[in-house]
């Protein structure tokens, strides 16, 4: 573990972590609908700090069936995100700069963890937001609630409903396949070869 890395692997493992600031720039995920009166659809992008898309439209159409309006201040997670993602990035250059074998599993785990604490962030929060609804709604069907898929699609009345990563939330899937084929390098490039000895009576 505590193995020194190969120059080209430090190298790549610094690009890698550098491609994350354009995080910063593209959306992390994206939430699409479809149904018979929208039938080019509609869409909401998920940013590191903001929302973007026919969110206003989704908004009112959820309104009807007593969802709470979307908002950028009913994702405290936008204040903090920012300084997440640049602790990530951090972490992986000093990765780089140590090269040690331990670096990339720290650094891969990193990445891990927080991939899935913000996936299950996002399923607590679509699960609130899909049944804590308005008892005074417009609209209302008996035992039925909203929840949004958390990845893939999903039928919710007459909408069908996609979530998946964007370009944001690609590069950082990108990034941990490329982690995890640094790693398999490194622990084949460094296996010791055993010695043969022979024994001269």
């Amino acid at each position: 573990m505590m193995h020194p890395t190969k120059r080209i692997t430090r190298v790549v493992l610094a690009l890698s972590a550098l491609t994350l600031v354009s995080t910063y720039f593209v959306p992390l995920w994206r939430i699409l609908l479809w149904a018979p009166q929208y039938p080019e659809g509609l869409e909401m992008k998920i940013w590191i700090n903001t929302l973007s898309g026919d969110v206003k439209i989704i908004s009112a159409l959820n309104h009807y069936i007593g969802m709470k309006h979307i908002e950028v201040s009913m994702f405290p997670e936008f204040e903090y995100m920012v300084y997440i993602v640049g602790g990530i990035i951090a972490i992986g250059l000093l990765a780089a700069l140590w090269g040690k074998r331990v670096g990339l599993f720290i650094y891969l785990g990193v990445m891990v963890a927080t991939g899935i604490a913000a996936l299950v962030d996002f399923y607590l929060w679509g699960y609130d937001y899909g049944h804590n609804l308005n008892p005074d709604a417009a609209i209302k069907v008996e035992g039925m609630s909203y929840q949004p898929p958390l990845i893939g699609t999903k039928v919710l009345l007459n909408f069908t409903a996609f979530s998946g990563p964007d370009s944001g939330g690609w590069i950082f899937i990108l990034n941990g396949v490329m982690l995890l084929g640094l790693i398999y390098v490194e622990m084949h490039t460094h296996k010791e070869v055993p010695k043969i000895t022979t024994k001269v009576d």
